[in-house]
């Protein structure tokens, strides 16, 4: 019997990459995937047996990798991102029925809505929705109605393949979706390059966003109608921080000893043997993003890309 380990190889570089997800790669005795994750994955693990497909050979590359497994070996079945966020698993699974003597087991990876969340700050603090504006495989009518319902539950909202040679307008075409629903003045974020050379993290509004030119290596995150700028940074507050200061809750009530000096009722002191561990510093005031301006971060170095999104 025979393994198939498919494995979610991290948004880019090396350091992105989990403990699991290495170990799986290094424990396999083949290693298959699209070519330019095998050529970027070659030079780390040298001596190492590579398979590679191109691109739209997908269903090819799932069945070789399974046939490989069925032969009793060991096989790491690499994908961007996570295994599972629009990519590899889901069509392995559907093959396996023809493999039963296959083992199938996915390693989870850093999907491209994490990693380019963190460049930005922290814009999916919230409910949050993930769409892919490739129509490759589905629709543009299907996706316009699934923008639309999130824009319209003011959903927060991360694109994936914003753009593509084929497809230049498409971005443009999905911010004409969601003004529908938010003002153009709505934070929006992007993150391109991530985890290589160029890696930026850019601040902008949605009615910018229109106009921007992003391509395949840039995941889209559109705010909610909570969304902020602090220090250059997206925000979308949890709710935290206003739970806290209209909080009308006696600390009595959280102390393990109510008799001592170190508990005491005012609801404005936390002490130290509080559930809440300390009181929150002052809260900054809350910035708006300049309808004409945009922030971008210091680009990495140093760092290679491995492209998500696209079903590789």
């Amino acid at each position: 019997m025979g393994e198939l380990k498919i494995v979610g190889m991290g948004p880019g570089d090396r350091d992105g990459m989990t403990i699991a997800a290495d170990q799986a790669i290094r424990e396999a005795d083949v290693v298959v995937g699209y070519k330019r994750y095998v050529q970027l994955l070659a030079p780390l693990y040298p001596g190492k047996s590579f398979c590679s497909t191109g691109m739209t050979h997908e269903v090819a590359r799932c069945n070789q990798a399974l046939e490989l497994a069925q032969s009793g070996r060991l096989v790491a079945m690499v994908c961007s991102g996570d295994a599972g966020v629009y990519a590899m698993a889901g069509l392995v699974y559907e093959l396996s029925p023809r493999f039963p003597d296959v083992t199938i087991e996915v390693v989870p990876g850093v999907t491209a809505a994490t990693s380019g969340a963190a460049l930005l700050g922290a814009p999916i603090g919230h409910d949050f929705a993930v769409v892919s504006l490739s129509d490759r495989l589905t629709g543009w009518p299907v996706i316009e109605r699934r923008l639309d319902a999130a824009a319209g539950a003011d959903f927060l909202i991360c694109l994936y393949n914003p753009s593509s040679h084929t497809r230049a307008g498409h971005l443009r075409r999905a911010c004409d979706v969601l003004l529908r629903h938010k003002p153009a003045t709505t934070v929006c974020g992007l993150a391109s390059r991530i985890g290589r050379d160029g890696q930026s993290a850019t601040v902008t509004t949605l009615g910018e966003l229109r106009e921007v030119a992003a391509d395949m290596f840039t995941t889209v995150f559109i705010g909610n109608a909570e969304t902020v700028v602090i220090d250059g940074k997206m925000v979308t507050p949890r709710g935290y921080a206003t739970d806290f200061r209209h909080s009308d809750a006696n600390t009595d009530s959280l102390c393990p000893d109510a008799d001592t000096d170190s508990c005491h009722s005012d609801a404005n002191n936390i002490s130290r043997h509080s559930a809440r561990s300390a009181e929150p510093s002052p809260a900054r005031p809350r910035s708006t993003l300049p309808r004409h301006s945009a922030r971008s971060a210091e680009p990495s170095t140093n760092r290679r890309l491995v492209r998500e999104g696209g079903g590789r």
